[in-house]
């Protein structure tokens, strides 16, 4: 996108990096960090990773069986979010065993949020990128327009326009990058936002499911 920019202004993609300086390094390795994160998101969070098929299907016989180390075999043959709530609250009627209802339904609640947290707390480096790279291209903006009008300062007869020209090329060119930068982090963190929100209320509601077949054994006993 900003080499679009750059050759209408008749400059190379090359050209402009010269001008950047050493803040167009930092800008890249921003833009290789947001890449790298996308990916990592796309491959963390989805559906099947964050409430197992197996364990949303098998867990209920599991946890009305006469057996509950069954279930938690189960839930640690596939680490999840969801097997980390459950692996809680089958600790709770470990340490427990005459645990109320509601009492578990605390527990899962509190193993839940910190799980919530963490899914969409990822999250938030994609929203670091998109605030940092902007004042990364605004700190090029200040020191090439220094550097320009420092040149006049020092000798006004004796600026070159060379000079003047490289600290605005140097001013633009960063701004440029860390808007290039910022603006897809941007519209990544609100898409895994989202994504990330809906899977944080399904993991809600299959917990609640699983924590009330407990509650109801757990009443009958």
């Amino acid at each position: 996108m900003s080499g679009l920019f750059f050759a209408a202004a008749g400059m190379t993609l090359a050209e402009a990096w010269a001008c950047g300086g050493w803040l167009m390094w930092v800008l890249l390795a921003m833009s290789v960090a947001g890449v790298t994160a996308c990916v990592y998101f796309l491959a963390t969070l989805r559906e099947g990773t964050v409430v197992p098929p197996r364990l949303r299907r098998d867990l209920p016989t599991y946890l009305l069986g006469d057996d509950p180390e069954e279930a938690r075999r189960l839930c640690e043959d596939a680490p999840s979010p969801l097997a980390a709530v459950m692996l809680a609250t089958l600790d709770a009627v470990r340490n427990a065993p005459r645990a109320d209802a509601a009492l578990l339904a605390q527990v899962a609640q509190s193993e839940g949020r910190r799980q919530a947290e963490a899914i969409e707390g990822r999250t938030q480096w994609l929203l670091d990128i998109a605030t940092i790279a902007p004042l990364v291209g605004l700190l090029g903006t200040v020191i090439g327009m220094l550097g320009a009008f420092g040149a006049v300062a020092s000798d006004v007869a004796a600026a070159k326009p060379t000079l003047l020209a490289e600290g605005v090329a140097q001013a633009i060119v960063t701004t440029i990058f860390g808007l290039a930068v910022a603006i897809p982090a941007m519209v990544f963190y609100a898409y895994f936002r989202r994504r990330a929100g809906r899977l944080v209320s399904l993991l809600e509601s299959v917990c609640a499911e699983l924590v009330a077949v407990l509650g109801s054994k757990h009443a009958r006993e």
